[in-house]
């Protein structure tokens, strides 16, 4: 089969398209014939090494993994003698931020990792896109009690974190304003911005309302920066740890302090963050915003691509035909 190998943490050069043998699966596990994954924020960080603290988790001088790819959907192929409720033919997707080894025709994954099936009538492409973005968005939510008619800033609403947070807040209720491109108003307004700011000539954190949240989702402000912008109770999250590593420690500070607050999204519990995906597309309060598709081969043009923070949503990796 082929597959996206590397053996070395770096820039996308060290990708390479290799043929490698099909996974025999043990007991407990299921062959899945790949059709899509995404080229995401986590893919960059594990294919690179950076920041550092993520090599405690793929490998401290070199990936434990030589096959990168991180969500995935496709068709189970094969199943374990101890595997229940999942049979050849399904249609499966999941996700697993330490990695998959989904980059590849065909994978195989423990059904004790995060799994479920794809909802009916939604394509792989669109499962693939509904997973690591809905994730880190979710793990922002947790975080908070949302209460209909409350009030969001939303910074970077175009990239795959930041329409899921708007969609997300739209159900629970939420007034949301977003920033992102003038050209793509349209499209965060489809997904329940009441108003955008173009930030290319705007300065979001100047802004004259008032939000009970401000959810950075590409993390290039600063708590500093934004408390003007919250009521006097307001929570700050940032997607980042912010300068200094900051937003850890001011989330233990200020939880001990009135006033003004910080949370720091740790993304936990994915089977949880898949469940409610799963039920909120099935429902129609869901939709991944899809920028652009790529054929496995020019991996490494999709992961140039979404190096340079232009992306709008997700970019899909086409790995087998559908």
């Amino acid at each position: 089969m082929k597959a996206v190998t590397r053996s070395r943490y770096g820039p996308p050069e060290v990708l390479s398209i290799s043929e490698t043998e099909i996974p025999k699966i043990k007991e407990n596990e299921i062959l899945v014939k790949v059709h899509a994954t995404t080229v995401n924020r986590t893919d960059c960080a594990n294919i690179t090494g950076k920041p550092y603290v993520v090599r405690i988790f793929t490998g401290i001088t070199a990936p434990m993994r030589n096959v990168p790819g991180t969500d995935f959907a496709g068709e189970v192929m094969q199943t374990g003698k101890e595997v229940a409720d999942i049979e050849p033919g399904d249609r499966v997707f999941g996700f697993d931020d330490n990695g998959l080894s989904s980059m590849a025709e065909y994978m195989s994954i423990p059904v004790s990792k995060t799994i479920r099936h794809i909802p009916l009538g939604f394509s792989y492409r669109d499962a693939a896109a509904s997973v690591e973005g809905a994730h880190y968005a979710i793990n922002f939510l947790n975080k908070v009690k949302l209460r209909a008619g409350e009030k969001a800033m939303v910074n970077g609403g175009t990239g795959a974190i930041g329409s899921s947070l708007i969609q997300l807040l739209k159900y629970h209720g939420l007034e949301v304003v977003a920033t992102g491109p003038a050209e793509h108003i349209e499209t965060l307004r489809s997904l329940g911005a009441k108003r955008v700011i173009d930030y290319k000539t705007q300065d979001f954190t100047r802004d004259e309302e008032k939000f009970d949240y401000v959810f950075d989702s590409v993390g290039k402000s600063t708590f500093g920066e934004c408390k003007r912008l919250l009521v006097k109770d307001g929570i700050y999250i940032s997607s980042e740890l912010g300068p200094y590593s900051q937003n850890p420690f001011l989330a233990i500070s200020t939880t001990f302090s009135e006033g003004k607050k910080v949370r720091f999204p740790l993304p936990v519990n994915i089977p949880e963050s898949l469940k409610i995906i799963s039920e909120l597309i099935e429902s129609g309060n869901y939709r991944p915003l899809i920028d652009r598709s790529y054929p496995m081969e020019q991996v490494k043009e999709a992961f140039e691509y979404v190096m340079t923070g232009r992306k709008i949503g997700n970019v899909i990796l086409n790995i087998n035909h559908f």
